[in-house]
C-alpha cells in the first residue's frame, strides 16, 4: 500500500498581509482594478450619511451655542458700567391690596440702596454697585391699564406683584390677557402680603399662584415670596434683574424707542403758540435714532425730529482727561426727511370735461361779477333724497346722507328690510295736500302750520332712567337674536315684497364660482381708495427699510436729547410724572394710510356680540387707533386663493380665525395687535381679539354674501316649482342667468317664469325633495370705515386712585 503524503488542512495555512503602496500609480490601479467599478454597499453607505449627519447636527450645536455666548455677552456689555444704560424694569401691581413701591423698596434693600427715596408712583432710578449695573424702576399704580401698556413697551423686565390673600380680580385678569397680547419682555413673578405667611400655608399659597401666573406666562418657574423675614427672596429678585440678560420681544426687534428722563418745552412762535418744540431727555433703546424719520408720542400722533444732541458720557470724559466731550447735534437731511403727509388728495375733477377755465371764471372783461351772475331764488334744482314713507319735510332734513350703501360698504340689516321709500318732493306734496291749497281752507292750514311750527321748537325730552335701560335692553336682545339668527341661517334674507329685488339688490352680483371667478379689484372704488398707498413689491421693500434702520443714526446706548416740532403744548405740560412718557421711533413710509389687514381670534373669554364696522379701538406695536373693522374669513395657510376674493362675515365668532380689515398706518413685520371695545370704565374695556398683523393689501376683495332662499312648490323629478323667492316678473327675467343651489347640495337654473306672483319652472341636477330650499347667492364688494387716533381720556391723580383702591 502506497503511503500517502502528510499535509495540512487548508484552513491552517498563513497568509501574510499583502504590502500596500502609498505611492501607487494610476496605471498600477487601473491594472489592478481591470476595468472593475468599487460600489458601496447600502449599509455602509447609511452608515456614512449617518456619520455625515452627526457631524452636521454637532457644528450645528456649536454655532448656536457661539451664537448664544455672543448675545450674552452683548446684552450684559450693554447694561455694564458706571454710565451704562439703566435695566427698565416696570413694576405691575394686579390686586387692589398691594403695592409696587412696597416691591421697589424689597429690590432696594437687597442692593443695599437706602429705601427713603423710594417714590409712591412714578420712576426711580438706583445704582446696584453688587453687580456694576443700574436700574430704572417704572412703579405703576393700580387699575391704569393704558399706562401698564406703554410702560411694558418700553421695559426690558416685568415685576407682577400677586397677592398672597387676595385673588386677582377682573382687571388684573384683563391686564395679563392685554399684556401677553401685545408681547411681554422677561417676566419676574413676586407674591406680597400684609403679615409674613403661615409656614405651613406658605408652599401651597405659592404653588397656587405659580400655576395661575403659568397660564399667562408659562416660561415662569417661581413665585418669590418678598414678604417673607429672611429676605432670600428679595436677594433672588434682585439678581435676576441685575445679572439676566433680558429676553427680545419681537415686534421691537429694529425699532428705536426710549423712555423719557426729563421733559422740556419752548414756545414756538407767536402766531402759534399752541405748538411748540418738545424735548425728550433718555437713552436710545433699540435700533439707532435717525433724525431723518418720524416719532411716535402715544395719545397725540407722528412729528418730525428738528434735532437731536448727544448727551456726553461723564466716564469718556475723564478718561479722555477733558471735562466735556460733546458731539455734534444730528439734523434731519433735506434730501431723506420723512414727511408727515399720511394720504393722498384724489384729484375728483380729472376726467371733468366741463370744467371752465381761468379766463372764463374772470369774465371777458375781467369782472367775476359781470360773467357769473347770482342765480335767481328758487331756480336752483334740489337735489332728491329717498327717505322713508311718513317722513315729513321737518324730519327729512335731519336726515344724514349715508354713503354706506351707496358705496357698496354691506352696513347693517336694516338696508335688508325692504322699507318703502319716497322722495322728498312727494313729502312735500303729500304736505301740501294734508294742509289745503284752498282759500276756503287756509284758516285750517294755518293753524296746522303753526301747529307743525311748534312741533319745530319743542325741547328734547330725555327718558326717564327706568325707560332707557328698558330700551337699552331691548337693543341687546335684539343684536343677540340677530347673531343667533346668522349664525343658525347664514347670509339669508327674505326678498322684500314692495321694493323689486332688481332695485333692491342692484349693487350684487352673481359669480359662478366663488373662489374661481374673476374679480377686478379695481372696479368701482370708493373716494377713500384715492387717498391711499400701496406696495408694487411690499416684501421687498420691508426689507430695505429694516436693513436702512440698522445702518444709519445715533447708536443704542447713548443718551441724547431730542427735539420733536410742532407738537401740542398739552402733551409736554399735562403729562402727570406719575406716569411713563416713552417715544417710538416709526420706520419709513410708518406714517402712510393703506388698507391692512389683521389675522385675529376671539378672546374666549369675552361674550360681547362683535359685528362688523362695530366701533373698537385696536392696538398695533406702539399705536393705538378708533377703528370700525370689516371682517372676512381666514384663507388656510394664509393664502389669497385664485381670485384673492374673501368672504365677508357679519359678526366675529369664537373658536376660529378671521381677518379684520381697516384704513392704518402702514405696518412692517408680524407686530402683535389687540382689539379693545370700550366700556363705562376708560381703564376696563373688554378685550375682544388678538392676533397680528397680516399684510397691506387693498387688492384684497372682501365679498358680502346674500342668499335669496325659495320653497319647492311642486315638484316632478329634476323640475320643480319655485315660490317666495321673487314676487313679480321682472325679477325672474333679471335673475335667470344666476345658478341656483339647493342646501342638499343640488345645482340647477331658472326656466320660464310662471304666473304673475313669481313663480317659476326651475331645472336641477338630479331630484329634489320636497324639504328642500332653493338658494341664490348673490355678491358685493365692502370696504372698511376710516379710522382716526385714538386719544386717551385724563388720567387719574394720585388722590382719585388711592379713592378707588379704598372703594375696593
Amino acid at each position: 500500500m502506497k503511503d500517502e503524503a502528510h499535509h495540512h488542512r487548508p484552513t491552517l495555512k498563513q497568509k501574510n498581509k499583502p504590502f500596500k503602496s502609498k505611492h501607487a500609480t494610476k496605471s498600477s490601479l487601473k491594472e489592478a482594478s481591470k476595468g472593475r467599478i468599487s460600489r458601496i454597499s447600502p449599509k455602509a453607505q447609511s452608515l456614512s450619511s449617518a456619520a455625515q449627519t452627526r457631524l452636521n447636527r454637532r457644528n450645528a450645536a456649536k454655532q448656536a451655542q457661539q451664537t448664544k455666548r455672543a448675545a450674552i455677552l452683548t446684552g450684559t456689555r450693554f447694561f455694564h458700567g458706571v454710565d451704562g444704560p439703566p435695566r427698565i424694569v416696570a413694576v405691575v401691581p394686579l390686586c387692589p391690596d398691594v403695592s409696587a413701591a412696597a416691591a421697589a423698596r424689597v429690590v432696594a434693600r437687597a442692593l443695599d440702596v437706602p429705601e427713603g427715596d423710594c417714590p409712591e408712583h412714578g420712576t426711580w432710578k438706583l445704582r446696584a454697585e453688587k453687580f456694576k449695573t443700574n436700574l430704572q424702576l417704572i412703579l405703576l399704580p393700580y387699575r391704569q391699564l393704558y399706562a401698564a401698556l406703554d410702560a411694558c413697551k418700553a421695559a426690558d423686565y416685568v415685576i407682577f406683584v400677586l397677592s398672597a390673600d387676595v385673588e386677582v380680580d377682573p382687571w388684573g385678569d384683563l391686564a395679563l390677557r392685554c399684556l401677553q397680547a401685545q408681547g411681554l419682555p422677561e417676566v419676574v413673578t413676586v407674591a406680597q402680603s400684609a403679615e409674613p405667611l403661615n409656614p405651613k400655608s406658605r408652599t401651597p399659597i405659592l404653588k397656587s399662584l405659580l400655576s395661575f401666573i403659568q397660564y399667562f406666562v408659562p416660561s415662569q418657574s417661581k413665585v418669590h415670596d418678598i414678604s417673607a423675614p429672611s429676605g432670600s427672596d428679595g436677594i433672588n429678585v434682585a439678581r435676576s434683574l441685575c445679572e439676566g440678560v433680558p429676553g427680545a420681544v419681537r415686534w421691537r426687534d429694529g425699532r428705536m424707542w426710549m423712555l423719557s428722563e426729563e421733559l422740556g418745552w419752548d414756545e414756538g412762535e407767536e402766531e402759534n403758540k399752541d405748538m411748540g418744540t418738545l424735548k425728550v431727555t433718555g437713552v436710545v433703546r433699540g435700533a439707532p435714532l435717525s433724525a431723518n424719520r418720524l416719532i411716535h408720542i402715544p395719545n397725540y400722533g407722528d412729528f418730525q425730529i428738528a434735532k437731536a444732541e448727544s448727551i456726553p458720557s461723564a466716564a469718556r470724559s475723564r478718561a479722555n482727561g477733558m471735562d466735556t466731550d460733546t458731539p455734534a447735534p444730528v439734523f434731519p437731511s433735506e434730501d431723506d426727511c420723512e414727511s408727515l403727509t399720511s394720504r393722498l388728495d384724489p384729484d375728483t375733477m380729472a376726467n371733468e370735461q366741463t370744467w371752465p377755465t381761468e379766463e372764463e371764471m374772470q369774465g371777458l372783461n375781467g369782472d367775476a361779477q359781470d360773467a357769473i351772475p347770482e342765480a335767481k331764488k328758487g331756480t336752483t334744482p334740489r337735489r332728491i333724497r329717498k327717505v322713508p314713507k311718513g317722513t315729513s319735510t321737518y324730519q327729512a332734513a335731519w336726515i344724514i346722507d349715508d354713503d354706506d350703501d351707496d358705496n357698496g360698504e354691506g352696513g347693517n340689516e336694516d338696508e335688508e328690510s325692504g322699507s318703502e321709500m319716497v322722495s322728498i318732493g312727494e313729502v312735500e306734496e303729500e304736505e301740501k295736500g294734508r294742509l289745503g291749497d284752498n282759500d276756503d281752507d287756509m284758516e285750517e292750514g294755518t293753524e296746522e302750520r303753526a301747529d307743525l311750527n311748534s312741533r319745530k321748537s319743542v325741547a328734547f325730552m330725555d327718558l326717564d332712567d327706568e325707560e332707557e335701560e328698558k330700551q337699552h335692553r331691548s337693543w341687546l336682545d335684539s343684536r343677540k337674536r340677530e347673531d343667533e339668527d346668522d349664525a343658525q341661517f347664514p347670509d339669508e334674507i327674505d326678498t322684500p315684497k314692495d321694493v323689486a329685488a332688481r332695485e333692491r339688490f342692484a349693487r350684487y352680483r352673481g359669480l359662478r364660482s366663488f373662489r374661481t371667478s374673476p374679480w377686478d379689484p379695481y372696479e368701482s372704488l370708493p373716494l377713500d381708495y384715492g387717498r391711499i398707498f400701496q406696495f408694487e413689491d411690499y416684501e421687498r421693500t420691508k426689507r430695505n427699510v429694516m436693513r436702512r434702520a440698522n445702518e444709519e443714526g445715533i447708536e443704542a446706548g447713548r443718551r441724547v436729547i431730542v427735539h420733536i416740532k410742532n407738537v401740542p403744548r398739552q402733551c409736554a405740560l399735562s403729562h402727570d410724572p406719575i406716569y411713563p412718557f416713552v417715544i417710538f421711533g416709526l420706520l419709513q413710509h410708518e406714517h402712510k394710510v393703506s388698507v391692512l389687514h389683521f389675522a385675529v381670534q376671539r378672546n374666549t373669554e369675552c361674550d360681547d356680540s362683535v359685528r362688523s364696522k362695530d366701533p373698537l379701538t385696536l392696538c398695533i406695536g406702539p399705536r393705538r387707533f378708533r377703528t370700525n373693522p370689516v371682517f372676512s374669513q381666514h384663507l388656510r395657510g394664509g393664502g389669497k386663493g385664485v381670485n384673492n376674493v374673501h368672504k365677508f362675515e357679519r359678526y366675529l365668532r369664537h373658536g376660529g380665525t378671521s381677518v379684520a380689515t381697516t384704513y392704518g398706518p402702514i405696518v412692517f413685520g408680524k407686530q402683535p395687535c389687540m382689539f379693545l371695545k370700550e366700556t363705562d370704565d376708560p381703564q376696563a374695556p373688554h378685550l375682544i381679539a388678538m392676533g397680528t398683523f397680516l399684510s397691506p393689501d387693498p387688492k384684497r376683495i372682501i365679498a358680502k354674501r346674500i342668499i335669496l332662499t325659495g320653497h319647492p312648490f311642486k315638484v316632478h323629478k329634476r323640475t320643480a316649482t319655485i315660490r317666495y323667492m321673487f314676487f313679480n316678473l321682472d325679477d325672474i327675467s333679471y335673475f335667470a342667468p344666476i345658478q341656483l343651489h339647493t342646501k342638499y347640495g343640488r345645482t340647477g337654473h331658472i326656466r320660464e317664469s310662471l304666473g304673475t306672483h313669481g313663480y317659476f319652472k326651475a331645472h336641477f341636477d338630479g331630484p329634489v325633495s320636497q324639504m328642500d330650499t332653493v338658494c341664490l347667492s348673490l355678491y358685493k364688494r365692502v370696504y372698511p370705515k376710516w379710522g382716526e387716533l385714538w386719544r386717551e381720556e385724563p388720567r387719574a391723580t394720585i388722590s382719585e386712585i388711592e379713592d378707588v383702591t379704598m372703594e375696593e
